[in-house]
């Protein structure tokens, strides 16, 4: 059984009773999410496009990788290009998959698909109403020493920033 809470554009709550075999039903409420994108930007073999990114649900501006929302029926790779140009005024020639993951499955069933972003080319930005967004190029190697001082705390962030160095160890 599902009943809708709350329904915003992005997202819906929903609260959910699950039947559990030898013993009594559980309820939850679900955040359900249609999905989003990151994008790790290489400029070039030792620089990154990151993002200064105000977030108002903790009131304060983190430093980020290109992100956003899936639009109904979108692929996620054409996501990935689009909010990598509108947040960070640059278009890939290349977008290749690196992984995926559940952002936080105790409460939501969102899950981010990473991409890598290749031969970039200067544009410029098309911000959404609201969206207060400044590109920054950065030093792969700064990105990550960023990560252990606690700079960087944006999970996704930090998760495809690792995958992406373990891989290219891995080379």
């Amino acid at each position: 059984m599902s009943d809708i809470l709350l329904k915003t554009p992005k997202f819906a709550v929903h609260r959910r009773t699950y039947s559990t075999p030898g013993r009594a039903a559980v309820t939850r409420e679900i955040v359900v999410h249609p999905g989003a994108v990151v994008v790790l930007p290489l400029l070039t073999d030792t620089d990154i496009v990151m993002i200064r990114n105000y977030r108002y649900a903790i009131e304060r501006e983190l430093i980020e990788l290109p992100a956003g929302t899936l639009e109904p029926g979108e692929d996620p790779a054409a996501c990935a290009a689009r909010e990598l140009e509108e947040e960070t005024g640059y278009r890939a020639e290349h977008i290749e998959p690196l992984g995926e993951f559940y952002t936080t499955p105790g409460i939501t069933d969102e899950l981010m698909r990473c991409f890598v972003a290749h031969d970039l080319r200067k544009t410029s930005q098309r911000l959404d109403t609201g969206e207060r967004i400044r590109p920054e190029v950065v030093a792969f190697e700064r990105a990550i020493d960023w990560i252990r001082q606690g700079t960087i705390v944006d999970g996704k962030t930090i998760a495809v920033l690792l995958r992406y160095d373990l891989d290219r160890r891995r080379r």
